[in-house]
């Protein structure tokens, strides 16, 4: 069994969820990355490094048997987990007005279902470890945008994170919402790019999002909001 704490991420081959894996690989923690582009993963790997702390797990963070197969290679590989990070997600450029529904399925599916799934395959272990569940929210999870379906799926992880906090605290389970604003990551290269304006990097915000999980036992950090300086909403 690992005596460093362990880590599993969905999303975590590019952009915030990177960031954060190379994070807790510096600071001697054990990562498990989840994707669903091998290819992506084993570049991010080498990448890093290829350490034997380092494990990549294709697969679709909404489809509840990969995610369970994820948590359970985890344990397998460091014997244990300590901390779960809900990061994937993706929006569409889009309206209710304008979009396309069948873009819409596959967005909140990834964006709500998949934290979901994600808590329910990984619980029993982390109520072992007395572990973290972190959400990676908005702030579109926050404030209203018009029309804006997106930032519905984030209202509905913005809940999902008290409502599993009541759940799970008295087992010594925290949880931490992490709500960014703009970040210059590739969520934007379907959407046309980034709007103009303060922008943070993926690593600003890994830096909250690792400040919440190196939080002592007995600490429950639970809503955590990123704005880069400059965005007004």
């Amino acid at each position: 069994m690992s005596e460093s704490p362990v880590v599993l991420i969905t999303g975590g081959g590019s952009g915030i969820g990177a960031a954060v894996a190379r994070q807790l690989l510096a600071a001697g923690q054990c990562v498990a990355v989840t994707g669903r582009s091998a290819e992506r993963l084993r570049r991010f790997a080498a990448e890093a490094g290829d350490p034997k702390e380092l494990l990549t797990i294709p697969g679709d963070a909404a489809d509840y048997d990969a995610v369970r197969g994820a948590v359970e290679a985890t344990v397998a590989a460091f014997g244990r987990l300590d901390t779960v990070v809900a990061n994937a997600g993706f929006a569409t450029a889009d309206t209710i007005a304008d979009g396309n529904p069948d873009e819409w399925r596959e967005m909140i599916l990834t964006n709500v279902l998949g934290p979901a799934v994600l808590i329910r395959a990984s619980l029993a272990a982390l109520k072992e470890s007395r572990g973290r569940i972190v959400l990676v929210g908005s702030v579109a999870g926050l404030v209203h945008t018009p029309g804006n379906l997106y930032g519905a799926t984030k209202w509905a992880v913005t809940g999902l994170a008290e409502n599993t906090r009541r759940l799970v605290t008295a087992d010594g389970v925290g949880v931490t919402l992490i709500a960014p604003g703009r970040v210059e990551t590739p969520f934007w290269d379907g959407l046309g790019g980034p709007p103009e304006g303060g922008i943070l990097t993926a690593d600003q915000l890994a830096d909250s999002v690792v400040w919440a999980i190196r939080q002592p036992h007995g600490v429950d950090v639970n809503t955590v909001v990123v704005r880069p300086i400059g965005q007004p909403v």
